[in-house]
């Protein structure tokens, strides 16, 4: 019902930048919670920053001061501005949207997009 499309990731050197984007579509009624995660190589999941509707942000120490998240709510899109980028900054990064539904009355139902990799050379 719904589906979240990642772009973005790829190869930077140590220091680099790079943008992320997720952009949600089907059947929204609301977005509430958009978020991204990241997981590397033989590690758990991890939260990296969550945006609400109304633009209060919320960051992982390890984001603090070089990462920025940002959402455009009339195109269903949140990002993910990255900055000073390091070697433990490679990893798998996942958008999540807590959603409403325009099919069902009740509830918000959180979906993920598939990953895209970010790899820092050092």
């Amino acid at each position: 019902q719904v589906q979240l499309v990642e772009s973005g990731g790829g190869l930077v050197q140590a220091g680099g930048s790079l943008k992320l984007s997720c952009a949600a579509s089907g059947s929204i009624l609301s977005i509430n919670v958009m978020a991204w995660y990241r997981q590397a190589p033989g590690k758990q999941r991890e939260l990296v920053a969550t945006i609400t509707s109304s633009d209060s942000t919320n960051y992982a120490d390890s984001a603090k001061g070089r990462f920025t998240i940002s959402r455009d709510n009339a195109n269903n899109t949140v990002y993910l501005q990255m900055s000073n980028l390091k070697p433990e900054d490679t990893a798998v990064y996942y958008c999540s949207a807590d959603v409403k539904l325009r099919t069902t009355a009740f509830g918000t139902y959180r979906y993920w997009g598939q990953g895209t990799q970010v790899t820092v050379s050092s």
